[in-house]
């Protein structure tokens, strides 16, 4: 057998982890149970924080993998069984009949305009209608209807077909029956997702009783530009516009009754998306949303929520709602909640949204138990936090939200990071070759312009404000254009299709689409040229979307005209354009993983085991980083043992080349060729050669100057605390008298200072150096000390599990303990929320405070006090405290900054590595070749950073399995007639591509390094150097249409 992997589930997880392993050569089967792929995100309208549109970003992928030669596709699927052991696996499946022919059906969709049948769109969430035979949206791969049997009248009563009748390629057979398939593979993804909770089940807020209740998927589709109202926001029970519209958090989610007590970890910002969208649509409509704590602890996800608030008025109320009414006479809702100062309040609301929570279906759960994959107390699938790709059945690895809750970013990281340990397990296997078979390449020389323009409405993010058909016929009429077409998708699939048949027919030899961004989609349309014969860069985008409708929102006319002021100009501009060629380029197949924590030490160990040598490189004597200071997991997991085992691993591994105690000095060359130049631990420089690099510089923890940190020896951090507790496994002596209680007049009186307190807490860094017992009464924690501020805004994700994690290990050593938690939002997302929960039940007790309102810290006479106001009882408490532990937020590395010089890739606002993309790819940079992960992307759990180095891995080999790379087409020329080797496009270029060459005395453009910036064009005095596909009489071309 060759390498073959099963991967089941097509969203996307499913499709990310395919879509690496077909491009590590990896002959892939995507198994989905719906008619097509694509999951729960084809039916979001935006995506947090950016908004980009989400059927945007993902439609590309889509397309790639419905059509990569290494992806075998079956939808309409279910895994039935799995036999064996890896890597030799028997996967049984289940193709149930679509009654549709796939090989026939060409998706012209006559079929669907004949059917006389409606029935609910269950991808509208059933709030439109669609024909009984259809497909399920209109980016839909594969792009082939299927029939609704249980509506279909030829099923239920023998009559009808006219689907049949009207296909003329005769791809409608009724007949097809349920197929049992059977594949040979080396191992399994499983990526089954989870399902949205039924909202009837929490009868007190009204739905499907109140019509202006809905969830918050099906508020994504009203909101969507394909959605049942093409997204203009109306309310169900009249159609008008609502004004005030309210936002319920955690309905099904952190639920005792209903069982599900854990956080579905995407809510939060669903809503505040929604709310901020919610502006976009009607100006000037109310949004409130109603939590209990916002859980906005992703990257940037606190600045998303301040700019909900401050820019878009959305109100934050800080409640739990019990029940929703209705005024009879509106149709309006009522709710009533309890303010935090304890004042009831009932408020009215046009439209109520409910923030379900993900859940694992019965169905999901049955799945899992044919293939005997043990699942956790909350019925998603088990994993230990040092290997959390991994299920409970060796060579079987979990993606996406069947594992637990999480949003798309972690989704898309842990689809990666399966494909590296499910890769791993066929390193002995062959490779089969699967060649994509192109058509030869036209010959346009001398051949007259002959253009074709494709205008996307993209729904209506383009349609809503640019006249569409009138931008069409005004394309139609440029110099040049012989055919202009509108699509609702331009990226879909059909689309994709019809582009291609009209290059064809219409001998078209140049091609402008006017739609969203090039950035995300230029390269799906240029491989649609390549397929139709064409070289791929003779194709022209104009941005309509972020350049015109997005901006122009209330100048329909103008944006109109702008729209079709750019068309021309790319027009313009196609016309001059040329055929270009790409170079080839080898690859050094060795890797460069920069720092030595966990992440950096998985990542090596995930390259070598692959075969691939590593160059694994610690500014420190001692591997191991943040990890070190680590010593018990949220679930209790012991981490040292892991920790030394992994070193070891390391240590011992031949294919890895460890450097401690060594800096990185210098790095250069390009995706496959890089040098790095560094000093190493004897004083020596030493060069290295690699053709990846990832980079694993972890982060540091913030050293706190407030709350009498490095002033006071009783207050501590919360690291400092875990030290402690790991060395010290007795149990605490309680005094006498143990409780330090909370009141509004100073408690101290009753706590006298213990002297033992005081000598074990010495020192400047107030570390904890004694060994024996500790006599407490008290301790408090502090959280959001380094983070939310001014400084550092956002969340440093841990540091509310670490609290909890330490106050229940401070409970199981000593029962009577009194814990406070003094806290803004506990931030104990996904199955987290089940140890916040305990800490509740074990006595803990957590006082929220807000920003404004922060607790103040005083050493009265000798007596740690701290002062914190009570929203409950609207008053201040002072608590008296044997213990202040500070929860110390996570900071950047300082050194970042020279690294990202060195790699010339950027950094946030925050001094964390930005990734290409927030949510479709987490790990890489726009510079290829350069991957990240751990704390040095942005903070995060153990398991978070193990899962995000596994994902680096996967990215990596996407490009070390390849025998070659070619370099970008849009690079500089030369012209060597002009060029008089002054020397000035080599010091200017920020990628170092120019060098000169001292016996012609003309600058040399190395094209595997260019970026196409055109920073060297515009430097050279004698125009000596053009960008190819930005020459100057393109450019002018452009220019002088305006």
């Amino acid at each position: 057998m060759h390498k073959r992997v099963l991967v089941v589930g097509g969203g996307i997880a499913g499709i990310q982890a395919s879509l690496d392993l077909a491009e590590m050569n990896i002959e892939v089967y995507l198994i989905e149970k719906g008619p097509s792929i694509g999951g729960r995100m084809t039916q979001l309208d935006k995506t947090f924080p950016t908004n980009d549109c989400a059927m945007c970003i993902l439609s590309p992928k889509l397309v790639e993998a419905g059509s990569h030669p290494y992806i075998k596709i079956i939808t309409n699927a279910e895994l039935e069984s799995i036999t064996g052991e890896a890597p030799n696996f028997e996967a049984t499946i289940l193709k149930k009949p679509r009654y549709v022919n796939e090989e026939k059906c060409t998706g012209c969709g006559i079929c669907m305009t004949k059917c006389p049948v409606k029935i609910p769109d269950e991808y509208n969430k059933g709030l439109s209608k669609t024909k009984c035979i259809h497909i399920p949206f209109p980016q839909a791969v594969p792009a082939i209807p299927i029939i609704d049997k249980e509506n279909c009248l030829y099923h239920q009563k023998g009559k009808c077909r006219n689907c049949e009748k009207f296909c003329e390629m005769k791809a409608i057979d009724f007949n097809q029956k349920e197929e049992t398939i059977k594949i040979n593979v080396g191992s399994v993804i499983l990526a089954l997702g989870s399902e949205e909770f039924d909202a009837t089940l929490k009868d007190e807020y009204g739905y499907k009783t109140f019509p202006n209740v809905m969830t918050s998927i099906e508020f994504e589709r009203i909101l969507s530009a394909s959605g049942p109202t093409l997204g203009h926001i109306l309310r169900p029970s009249d159609g008008k516009e609502p004004k005030r519209i309210a936002f319920i958090q955690c309905v099904g989610s952190r639920d005792m009754q209903l069982g599900n007590e854990y956080c579905s970890a995407v809510c939060c910002m669903q809503a505040t998306k929604d709310a901020i969208l919610v502006q976009e649509h009607l100006s000037g409509a109310e949004t409130s949303i109603f939590y209990m704590d916002m859980r906005a602890y992703g990257k940037d996800f606190d600045k998303f929520v301040d700019r909900a608030k401050n820019d878009y008025s959305a109100r934050f109320i800080h409640a739990r709602i019990s029940s929703i009414e209705v005024n009879p006479d509106t149709e309006d809702l009522i709710i009533q909640y309890a303010t935090d100062e304890g004042k009831i309040k009932r408020e009215e609301f046009e439209l109520v949204v409910l923030s379900v929570g993900l859940i694992s279906t019965g169905k999901i759960k049955e799945t899992a138990g044919k293939l005997n994959i043990e699942l956790n107390e909350c019925g998603f699938s088990k994993a230990s936090s040092f290997t959390p790709v991994s299920t409970s059945r060796v060579g079987i690895f979990v993606a996406g939200t069947f594992s637990g809750p999480k949003d798309i970013p972690e989704t898309v990281m842990e689809a990666s990071g399966s494909v590296s340990s499910a890769s791993s397990l066929l390193v002995d296997f062959p490779v089969k070759i699967i060649k994509e078979e192109l058509p030869e390449e036209i010959n346009i020389e001398g051949q007259p312009p002959r253009v074709g323009v494709f205008v996307c409405r993209c729904g209506i993010n383009i349609a809503a404000t640019v006249d569409v058909p009138e931008v069409v016929k005004y394309a139609s009429a440029l110099g040049g254009v012989v055919y202009s077409q509108e699509f609702m998708f331009a990226c879909s699939q059909d689309s994709q299709k019809s582009i291609n048949e009209k290059i064809k027919e219409k001998n078209l030899n140049r091609v402008v689409v006017a739609a969203c961004t090039p950035r995300t989609h230029e390269p799906l349309f240029q491989k649609t040229l390549q397929a139709s014969g064409l070289n791929p860069y003779l194709f022209e985008f104009a941005n309509i979307r972020e350049h015109c409708s997005w901006v122009h929102q209330k100048e329909k006319d103008l944006a109109t005209q702008k729209a079709c002021d750019l068309i021309r100009m790319a027009v313009s501009k196609v016309r001059l354009l040329n055929s270009l060629s790409k170079s080839t380029l080898a690859i050094n197949k060795k890797a460069l993983v920069i720092g030595g924590g966990v992440a950096g030490m998985v990542a090596s160990l995930g390259l070598a085991s692959q075969g691939f040598g590593v160059h694994l490189v610690e500014k420190e004597a001692d591997l191991g980083g943040n990890f070190r200071h680590i010593h018990y997991t949220l679930n209790g997991e012991e981490t040292q043992n892991f920790l030394a085992s992994l070193i070891q691993e390391v240590k011992s591994n031949k294919m890895i080349n460890l450097y401690t105690k060594s800096e990185i000095k210098e790095i250069t060359g390009y995706v496959g060729n890089f040098r790095t130049l560094m000093d190493t631990e004897d004083g020596k420089k030493k060069e290295i050669e690699h053709g990846v690099v990832i980079v694993a510089t972890g982060a540091g923890e913030y050293k706190p100057t407030e709350y009498l940190y490095g002033q006071e020896d009783r207050v501590i951090t919360q690291r400092q605390l875990e030290e402690w507790l790991a060395a010290n496994v007795e149990r605490l002596e309680v005094s006498a008298e143990h409780r330090a209680p909370a009141t509004d007049l100073i408690a101290s009186n009753k706590v006298k200072r213990q002297p033992e307190i005081h000598s074990q807490l010495q020192g400047t860094n107030s570390q904890i150096t004694t060994s024996n017992p500790r006599v407490l009464n008290t301790v408090v924690m502090i959280q959001c000390v380094g983070s939310r501020d001014e400084e550092r805004p956002y969340c440093s994700r841990v540091c509310c599990t670490q609290a909890i994690k330490n106050a229940l290990k401070l409970r199981e050593l000593n029962p009577k303990l009194n814990i406070y938690i003094i806290y803004r939002d506990i931030r104990s997302y996904g199955i987290k929320e089940l140890y916040y929960k305990k800490a509740r039940e074990e006595g803990v007790i957590f006082i929220r405070y807000e920003e404004e309102s922060k607790p103040e810290v005083r050493n009265d006479d000798g007596k740690l006090n701290i002062k914190v106001k009570d929203l409950i009882l609207n008053r201040d408490l002072i608590i008296g405290t044997d213990l202040l532990v500070l929860s110390s937020g996570i900071v950047a590395n300082k050194g970042n900054k020279d690294l990202s010089q060195m790699l010339k890739v950027p950094l946030n606002a925050d001094g964390f590595f930005l990734e290409a993309h927030v949510k479709l790819r987490p790990v890489d940079f726009a510079t290829d070749g350069i991957f990240v992960c751990g704390l040095a992307h942005y903070p995060k759990d153990i398991s978070e950073a193990i899962t995000q180095a596994k994902a680096s891995v996967a990215r990596a080999m996407t490009i070390l399995t390849k025998e070659y790379l070619q370099a970008e087409g849009k690079v500089s020329e030369i012209r060597k007639d002009r060029c008089s080797g002054c020397g000035l496009c080599v010091a200017i270029c920020p990628y170092k591509a120019l060098e000169l060459d001292e016996k012609e005395k003309v600058a040399v453009v190395n094209e595997a390094l260019c970026k196409g910036c055109g920073a060297c064009v515009s430097s050279c005095r004698a125009n000596a150097i053009d960008l190819k596909g930005f020459k100057d009489e393109q450019i002018l071309a452009a220019l002088e249409v305006v």
